[in-house]
Order: C-alpha cells, then sequence, then structure tokens
C-alpha cells in the first residue's frame, strides 16, 4: 500500500480504523518481498546484479528454465504495475480535484468531472511516459525532492509554524535541525543527479 493513499482509502472504509492492520500487513509484505527480492537476486547474479534488478534479466541465461523465469518476472512487474497505478493514481485524482474543485460537491457523486480528472491523468502519464526515455532519471528526481520533502521538510515546517501551540522549543530546535539537514541533502541529491546526467549525455 503507497503510503500517500493510506489516508484517502481510510476515509473510504466504513470504520476507518480498520486501515491500520491492513497497513502493518501491507509493510510487513513489502519488506518480505523486497529483501527476497534483494536476497535471491544477489544469489542469482552475484557480483553482476544491477542497481535495477530488473535490468538483469533482460539477459538472456541460454536454457529454456531461465528465459520462462525472465517471462514470470515481467508478467509479475507488469501485474505489479497494473496494480499499484490504480493505487497511486486514486490519491492524485482526489487531491487534484480538492486543488481545483474546492467548493464542488463529492468526486464520487460527479461522474462527468471525474472522467474527466480520470482521462486527463491517463494522457498525462502516457505522455510522460513516452517523453522520458529513462524512467530512473524520473526516480532520481522524484526520490531526492518528493520524498525529503514529505518525509523531512513538511513536518518540520509544520512543527516550526506552530499553528496550533502545541509545539515546545525543544521540538522546534529538532525541528529547524532537521529542516536544515533535508535541505541540504536534497541540495546535494539535485545536484549529484543533474551533474550525472551531464556527464552522460556527454
Amino acid at each position: 500500500m503507497k503510503f500517500f493513499a493510506v489516508h484517502p482509502i481510510g476515509f473510504e472504509l466504513k470504520d476507518p480504523l480498520k486501515v491500520i492492520p491492513a497497513t502493518k500487513i501491507s509493510v510487513v509484505l513489502c519488506a518480505a518481498i523486497y529483501f527476497a527480492t534483494g536476497l535471491f537476486g544477489y544469489l542469482l547474479f552475484g557480483d553482476a546484479t544491477m542497481s535495477d534488478i530488473l535490468v538483469n534479466f533482460d539477459q538472456s541465461s541460454g536454457s529454456s528454465i531461465g528465459s520462462l523465469f525472465n517471462d514470470v518476472v515481467r508478467l509479475s512487474y507488469a501485474l505489479h504495475l497494473m496494480l499499484v497505478f490504480p493505487l497511486m493514481n486514486f490519491s492524485l485524482r482526489a487531491n487534484l480535484d480538492e486543488l481545483l474543485f474546492p467548493k464542488r460537491s463529492s468526486l464520487a457523486k460527479d461522474s462527468t468531472r471525474f472522467i474527466g480528472l480520470t482521462l486527463a491523468l491517463l494522457v498525462c502519464c502516457f505522455l510522460s511516459a513516452i517523453a522520458v526515455p529513462d524512467i530512473w532519471y524520473f526516480f532520481q528526481f522524484l526520490g531526492s525532492t518528493t520524498t525529503v520533502s514529505i518525509a523531512f521538510i513538511f513536518p518540520a515546517a509544520i512543527v516550526l509554524r506552530n499553528v496550533h501551540g502545541v509545539s515546545t522549543s525543544r521540538e522546534k530546535t529538532v525541528a529547524a535541525i532537521m529542516l536544515v539537514l533535508a535541505v541540504a541533502t536534497s541540495t546535494i541529491a539535485i545536484s549529484t543527479n543533474l551533474y550525472s546526467l551531464t556527464v552522460t549525455a556527454n
């Protein structure tokens, strides 16, 4: 379960508290899958393991079993994308609707708006997929900007803003340090990504 979809999905449930065990199960399953993928990928490919392990499966092993295994991995990844994309699109569509139409009725009650937003998002995703030749460039910048912002910068900014007057001076100090470190880390990561892009282009 994508972390940014937890709250919207929770609000859709009759009992929002049911999202807590679902989230715990999802985290455990994801951790187990990532661990198994990393472990068996390294056992299979050794030092030749790529940062994107799917690239390793593009190489032919010369055996029918290896070819079958490659096809199974590709199909499982395609299935993964088919299941994850609607979940990601769910949160994006809901947030975009609240941003563009804050005073309109619920999106679930307006089929025209729902279909329009969905088609617009699908077209944007499709065109982006065509325009960006390597998805890892996108992931690099996403990790160095969005992830840092959601995990560190925004929470620290909320504590420092202290709208309700509940933050202590110690919490504000920690938030300020976290904010500075997050901005510095993000800046370094973005600079590194830009440098690697220019080196690759040359």
